[in-house]
């Protein structure tokens, strides 16, 4: 049965068919899996903010007069090759998405204890990964878990 509220209990069902837990030593086993999981989460975030900062620090800075004669409606990279830096960062955010949407869809289990491990994970992942990282406040981030 799915559950449709919150609850309290030790057998859920996490992400996939196969990862169920019905003893109280695989349920903690899991949610500690799901802490890790959050807490890496804000590892890569910061790897990869750490890397858009790199790349900027490395791009030399447009010219003047090219904002002013540029028209709005075309893309940036126009007549631009992708450097090294733009494609690691592309695909740090394609697997910072997903982990992002599997920690969302294992807190949609409804079950407060996963609930738990996901917010405790990114808030210890945020203390001990990005606690620092006054200098990355100017780069925006869409995504909520951040």
């Amino acid at each position: 049965m799915m559950h449709m509220t919150f609850y309290w209990g030790r057998s859920v069902t996490i992400l996939f068919d196969s990862w169920q837990t019905d003893s109280w030593l695989s349920y903690f086993l899991s949610l500690f899996a799901v802490f890790l999981l959050s807490a890496f989460y804000q590892y890569m975030e910061e790897r990869r903010l750490r890397l858009k900062l790199l790349s900027l620090a490395k791009s030399p800075p447009p010219p003047p007069s090219a904002a002013a004669t540029t028209p709005l409606l075309l893309p940036k990279l126009t007549g631009r090759r992708f450097s090294p830096y733009q494609l690691a960062g592309a695909i740090l955010f394609g697997v910072n998405s997903a982990i992002g949407y599997f920690l969302m869809l294992a807190v949609m289990s409804y079950n407060a204890g996963v609930f738990i491990a996901v917010v405790v994970g990114l808030a210890v992942g945020y203390l001990f990964f990005r606690g620092g990282d006054e200098e990355l406040v100017h780069i925006d981030n869409p995504c909520a878990c951040a």
